[in-house]
This record gives C-alpha cells, sequence and structure tokens, in this order.
C-alpha cells in the first residue's frame, strides 16, 4: 500500500509539473506577444505622425508655392497692366501731340510761304551810281541814284495792290528793296517808317541798327518783276 502512494505522489507532482510548464510558457507566449504588439503599435503612431507630418509639410509647402505662384502672377499682371498703360498712356499724349505739332508744321509752312520767293537782283555797279550834295530838303546830305539797281523780284501775283502791314508779303518785298539799296543787311536794319509815296510808289526810311545814319529810299513797282528802287538820300535827322 505504502509503495503505491509514494507512485502516486510523484506522478501527481509530475503532473503539475508538466501544467505549471505549459502555464508559464502560454504567460511567456502572450507577454511576447502583449510586446509584440505594443511595438507594432508604436511603430504605426510613430511612423504615421511622421508620415502625417510629412504630408502636412508637403501640403503645407505646396500651398506656399502656389501662393508665391500665385503673388508672382499677380505681380506679373499688375507690371504687365501698369507697362501698358504708362505705354497706352505715351501714345494718348502723342495722339494729342499730333494735332498741335501738325498744327505748328502748318503755321511753320505758311510763316514760310508767306515770305516772298524773290531772286537775288544782280550786284549794283558803282560805276552807274550818281552822287549828289544835298536834296530836295534840308535835311539831304546827299542824294544817290543808279542806272544798275533792279526789280528785286517777287512772289505776288495778278493786279499789284501795296500793303502796308508789317507781316504782309508786300511789306517784305519792299523792305528787301530798302536793304538792297542802302547795303545794310536785311536782319540788321531797323525800318523807322515805310508808307504811301503815291500809286505803285513807297517810301521808307532806314538805319542799320546801332547806327544813327538814316536813310530815305523810294521804289517804284515793276509789275511782274518787284519793288525797284529808284533813289537814296542820306539825311541829318
Amino acid at each position: 500500500m505504502k509503495g503505491n502512494y509514494g507512485s502516486s505522489s510523484r506522478e501527481s507532482r509530475s503532473e503539475n509539473r508538466g501544467k505549471r510548464r505549459k502555464t508559464n510558457l502560454i504567460l511567456n507566449m502572450l507577454i511576447g506577444l502583449v510586446i509584440l504588439l505594443i511595438i507594432i503599435v508604436s511603430s504605426i503612431i510613430f511612423l504615421g505622425g511622421n508620415d502625417e507630418e510629412t504630408a502636412g509639410k508637403q501640403v503645407d509647402d505646396k500651398k506656399t508655392i502656389q501662393e508665391n505662384g500665385s503673388t508672382k502672377d499677380e505681380d506679373t499682371e499688375l507690371d504687365n497692366q501698369t507697362e501698358n498703360r504708362s505705354d497706352n498712356e505715351e501714345q494718348e499724349e502723342g495722339k494729342e501731340e499730333t494735332p498741335e505739332k501738325q498744327s505748328e508744321d502748318v503755321a511753320k509752312e505758311n510763316d514760310d510761304n508767306s515770305k516772298p520767293v524773290i531772286q537775288a537782283p544782280s550786284p549794283e555797279k558803282e560805276e552807274d551810281a550818281v552822287v549828289t550834295n544835298g536834296g530836295d530838303s534840308e535835311e539831304v546830305n546827299k542824294t544817290i541814284e543808279n542806272q544798275s539797281w533792279q526789280p528785286i523780284g517777287t512772289s505776288q501775283v495778278g493786279e499789284h495792290v501795296s500793303v502796308y502791314e508789317q507781316d504782309s508779303v508786300d511789306w517784305s518785298e519792299m523792305t528787301q528793296a530798302l536793304s538792297y539799296a542802302t547795303g545794310i543787311d536785311h536782319d540788321n536794319m531797323t525800318v523807322w517808317f515805310l508808307g504811301n509815296n503815291g500809286h505803285n510808289k513807297s517810301v521808307g526810311t532806314v538805319s542799320a541798327k546801332n547806327q544813327k545814319q538814316k536813310y530815305r529810299v523810294y521804289i517804284d513797282w515793276v509789275d511782274g518783276q518787284g519793288w525797284k528802287p529808284t533813289k537814296v538820300e542820306e539825311i541829318n535827322k
């Protein structure tokens, strides 16, 4: 009896130890599984967070690039609009200035046309000049007449009528005749008087600028040829 009891006790202890080993193995496996799950979950959380952060950064970067691109496009468009507006303003100014410039050109052309287109007469021959002391009045120092004087030419056509207005063609041609008779340069000549001396006849008083000596010049109109000097008086007044 005693031998059978001891054998049964050993079998029970052996069975209990086997159960404990199985239990420990299962527990170890469960613990390992839990640890593995923890590692996996932690990895997912960590890597997922990085992916989200990276994705968010990429989205932010893309948004920033798009915003910068939009801003750059807006700036470029604004610059183009400003440049186009400036070009349009310059073109408008050019268009506005064009009529004025055309008017100035027309006025200049009219002024040029108003000036007599005359052919300079041949130089006078000094040997043909007849100089006489005195004259028709006491104020005349000497009188000069020259047969070589010629008409100065004219741009006028049709019947001639003397015009004593300073901006007229006739006035300009008369002063040219006074300059020709006295030898005073037209641009350096002062006209003190120019008036009527009868039908198609005129008389003028001139001097060189900055000089006191005056000359009275008599001129006659020759149809189709212009004004011709006939007499020059050196006067003392």
